[in-house]
């Protein structure tokens, strides 16, 4: 299997390559900035662009969408901030950057299947309405990619536009926290992390 971080944009997103193997096709986890970067990425492993994914629709995770010439994944409750400056926040630094890409909307434990990867929805909403994490079932499990619901020890914020405190921790609670204690959670910023460990630290 192939997983690897990039760091990209001002703000340090974590943007995820994921592939079963070298040759296939790669899904593209929150591809926020610098998509020439994740480009090479993806050709240093032979992997043709796939599909991608969106974990919520702040302009940090987003900003690359349209670098792939794909269809990119997100919650239907964030589908309208990739298309509105305002909401992505982008609006705020002068950018207005709306996403052109097909989008498809997702919902809460959908599969996303492409080339023997599997990710199931789980919608996690309080930094964003239509937050969501993604739960690998194949090639392994036990691997959960937490956007910016659950970082290394900390969560994300509830004060921008559309946050919510109490959903957030009832996100982490229910659909995190239920999670093996030995999940590996791969975050929107920071490094990774295990359930384990994140439960010692807000509980």
């Amino acid at each position: 299997m192939i997983l690897e971080a990039i760091s990209v944009g001002a703000m340090g997103a974590n943007c995820y390559i994921l592939a079963a193997g070298k040759g296939l096709r790669g899904i593209i986890i929150d591809p926020g900035d610098e998509g020439e970067k994740i480009l090479q990425v993806l050709r240093t492993h032979r992997l043709t662009p796939g599909v991608v994914i969106n974990t919520h629709g702040h302009y940090d995770h987003i900003a690359a969408n349209d670098k792939f010439s794909l269809e990119v994944y997100v919650h239907s409750l964030d589908a309208p901030m990739l298309i509105e400056p305002m909401l992505n926040l982008s609006g705020l630094f002068s950018v207005a950057y709306k996403v052109k890409s097909k989008i498809k909307a997702v919902e809460d434990g959908e599969i996303i299947a492409l080339d023997k990867v599997e990710l199931k929805v789980l919608h996690t909403p309080g930094h964003t309405p239509g937050g969501i994490s993604l739960l690998m079932l194949k090639p392994e499990n036990g691997i959960v990619f937490t956007g910016d619901t659950l970082f290394c020890r900390g969560v994300g914020r509830c004060d921008l536009p559309g946050g919510n405190e109490d959903a957030l921790f009832n996100s982490i609670r229910q659909k995190l926290f239920t999670l093996p204690d030995e999940t590996k959670i791969f975050p929107g910023h920071g490094p990774s992390s295990t359930i384990k460990e994140e439960k010692k630290n807000l509980l």
